[in-house]
């Protein structure tokens, strides 16, 4: 099963130092999003999948503020017994029963430098959004503008050398 993991640039780091990546909580195409996107084939099932994690991670940056600003999403495949839908969290959501190691990540999606400042406003509207401020939610839901760069599993490492 191929499972979207949200993190941040310092989690990628650690991906690499620990060689796993500890996430109780993933996203992946599941039966609840195959049911809510009726209409979607594979490619964009995985797409909504992938852009549920990038949420994620955005929430993640609000937890470490000194992180650079920019969502990172882990993709991983990992054996369908250790990943079980978790439509109590959301319609994307898996329970992962232990951490991905590093040789099954596939590649990471990451935001390039122009989208740090949207990425900011959408941080700082967050908790306002979540209290139902729609020129909040505007400005989260603005952040989906900027697509996440592709880098494969073997560019991780030069990724977080760089500081992305």
């Amino acid at each position: 099963m191929r499972v979207y993991l949200a993190t941040t640039m310092s989690g990628l780091a650690r991906l690499l130092a620990d060689e796993s990546l500890e996430s109780p909580t993933a996203h992946a195409v599941t039966p609840g999003l195959r049911e809510w996107y009726v209409e979607g084939d594979a490619e964009e099932l995985e797409y909504a999948a992938l852009t549920t994690a990038a949420r994620a991670s955005l929430r993640l940056l609000a937890d470490d503020p000194a992180v650079p600003p920019r969502r990172v999403v882990v993709v991983a495949e990992v054996a369908d017994a250790t990943a079980r839908p978790a439509p109590d969290v959301e319609r994307a959501a898996v329970r992962l029963a232990d951490p991905v190691p590093l040789r099954a990540v596939v590649s990471a999606h990451v935001d390039d430098a122009a989208a740090e400042d949207d990425v900011r406003r959408a941080l700082a509207a967050l908790t306002a959004a979540d209290a139902g401020d729609e020129d909040a939610q505007f400005l989260v839901d603005g952040v989906e503008d900027h697509a996440l760069g592709w880098y494969a599993a073997q560019e991780i490492g030069p990724l977080v050398e760089l500081g992305a």
